[in-house]
């Protein structure tokens, strides 16, 4: 069998965007997290067992949706599905369309990024 290998320990997601700096506070408040470190052109806030990294790119470009095959963010929360995307509404996000099934909305984060809200879990 071999040497056994070292296994990675956190899960970080790197989301690319025009505004490092607004996309962690947007995340930091919606999920709740921590601001782990800011530099010159990128962010770091730690949600749960996860690390969300935002990337400042000069020449970013939203992604289309629905469009081209992506990576989201599927989020799951306690309350009613308005009350949880509402919130995400107020925090910055905004609703996407279409909507391709009632139990749970897309929206789209301040930079652009689908994700996806429900009250179960995944």
């Amino acid at each position: 069998m071999g040497e056994p290998r070292a296994a990675a320990r956190v899960v970080a997601v790197s989301l690319d965007c025009a505004d490092h700096h607004a996309l962690a506070a947007f995340y930091r408040r919606l999920l709740d997290g921590e601001l782990l470190w800011t530099h010159e052109s990128a962010s770091a806030v730690r949600c749960g067992g996860f690390v969300l990294v935002t990337q400042q790119c000069s020449d970013y470009r939203e992604p289309t949706w629905p469009g081209a095959s992506i990576v989201h963010l599927d989020l799951n929360g306690d309350g009613e599905l308005d009350e949880l995307a509402d919130r995400a509404v107020s925090l910055g996000a905004r609703l996407a369309q279409p909507q391709p099934d009632p139990r749970w909305r897309v929206l789209l984060d301040p930079a652009g990024h689908p994700f996806c809200i429900t009250p179960f879990s995944p």
